[in-house]
C-alpha cells in the first residue's frame, strides 16, 4: 500500500461563481482532495452531500484561519468587493505561511502591470505579498466576466431587450467564468507546471453595440445598448449601503472605460489552448448557450 500523501486544496469562496466552479472541475481528479471552505454548518451541507469535505473560514474572523489550514497544501484565494480584501489576504496568507500551505492560486483582476485603476493595483499587490512571503504561485487576471450580462450586483442585467452599463462605447475584454475556473483548477492541480505564472484571462473584444447586434442575431429579438451615466452607478450604491471604498474606486473606473482612458482595456490573449488545451469561450458562444436566459 502506498503512503504517499494526497495533496489537499483549500478552496475559499467555494459557494461563488468561480470558487465553485473549480471544484466542479477538480471532482473528476482523484490525485488531490478538495476542500471547501464555508462560512457557516449550514453552507457546508451542499458539498457534505457530494462527499467533499469543508471547513469554516471567515477571513474576518482569524481565529477560523489556522484550523481551517490546517494540512492543506493548496489555496486558491478569493476575496470580496471590499477594501477589507487586502487585510483579509494578508491575513489568510499569513496563516498560510504558518500552516505550511505550499502553492498559492490568487484570483486578481483585470490590467497590465502599470495599472492604476484602484482595486486593479490592490490585487497586484497582493501577488507582490504573495510572492514576498515565498510561496509558490500562480496568478489569475481575469478581464470582465460574460456572466456580468446575466446579472450585475445581485439583479438582471438585460430586461427586454435593453442592455444598460456605464462604459459609453468602451470596447471591453470578456472572459466566461468558466475557463477562469478551469484555469484555477490546472493551477491547482498541477502546480509544477503553472508556478511563476501570470495568466491574463480575456478572449473577445466588444463593445455593448456589438453585443446588442451579437445578441438580436442569435436571440432573434432586437435588443439595444442605453448607455447609463457611471454617477448612476454610484448612486445605486450609496442607497444599497455599499462598502464605499471599494464602490467608489470602480466609480471610478467606469468614469475612465467611458472616457477610453485605461490602457489594454480591450487586450485579449491567446494562452488559453496552452494552459487547459481548449479554445476560449467567445462572447457568441456564450450568447447561444444562455439563449433562453436572454430572451424575453
Amino acid at each position: 500500500m502506498s503512503n504517499t500523501k494526497v495533496p489537499k486544496i483549500l478552496i475559499t469562496g467555494a459557494t461563488g461563481q468561480v470558487g465553485s466552479k473549480t471544484i466542479d472541475f477538480l471532482l473528476s481528479n482523484t490525485d488531490i482532495e478538495i476542500v471547501a471552505a464555508v462560512r457557516s454548518p449550514e453552507k457546508a451541507a451542499p458539498f457534505t452531500e457530494k462527499g467533499i469535505a469543508t471547513v469554516i473560514l471567515d477571513f474576518d474572523d482569524e481565529s477560523t484561519h489556522l484550523p481551517a489550514l490546517k494540512g492543506i497544501d493548496r489555496i486558491l484565494i478569493v476575496t470580496g468587493y471590499t477594501v477589507d480584501m487586502l487585510r483579509q489576504s494578508k491575513a489568510i496568507l499569513d496563516g498560510a505561511k504558518r500552516a505550511g500551505v505550499q502553492h498559492v492560486v490568487h484570483l486578481g483582476a483585470c490590467g497590465r502591470d502599470d495599472t492604476t485603476v484602484a482595486h486593479w493595483a490592490w490585487h497586484q499587490l497582493i501577488e507582490r505579498y504573495i510572492e514576498w512571503a515565498g510561496f509558490s504561485y500562480t496568478h489569475l487576471r481575469p478581464e470582465t466576466f460574460m456572466q456580468n450580462i446575466l446579472s450585475y450586483g445581485g439583479k438582471k442585467a438585460i430586461e427586454n431587450g435593453i442592455i444598460h452599463a456605464y462604459v459609453e462605447g468602451a470596447r471591453l475584454s470578456w472572459v466566461d467564468v468558466e475557463d477562469v475556473a478551469q484555469v484555477a483548477a490546472v493551477a491547482l492541480s498541477h502546480p509544477e507546471i503553472h508556478a511563476g505564472k501570470i495568466y491574463r484571462l480575456g478572449y473577445d473584444a466588444v463593445t455593448f453595440n456589438e453585443m446588442a447586434v451579437l445578441m438580436t442575431s442569435i436571440v432573434g429579438k432586437p435588443f439595444r445598448y442605453e448607455p447609463l451615466s457611471p454617477d448612476v452607478f454610484l448612486q445605486n450604491m450609496i442607497n444599497a449601503g455599499a462598502e464605499m471604498a471599494y464602490m467608489g474606486c470602480v466609480y471610478d473606473h467606469w468614469k475612465r472605460y467611458a472616457a477610453g482612458t485605461i490602457p489594454g482595456a480591450d487586450d485579449t490573449f491567446d494562452n488559453l489552448p496552452e494552459i487547459i488545451g481548449k479554445q476560449p469561450v467567445k462572447l457568441a458562444d456564450f450568447i447561444k448557450k444562455h439563449k433562453a436566459e436572454f430572451d424575453y
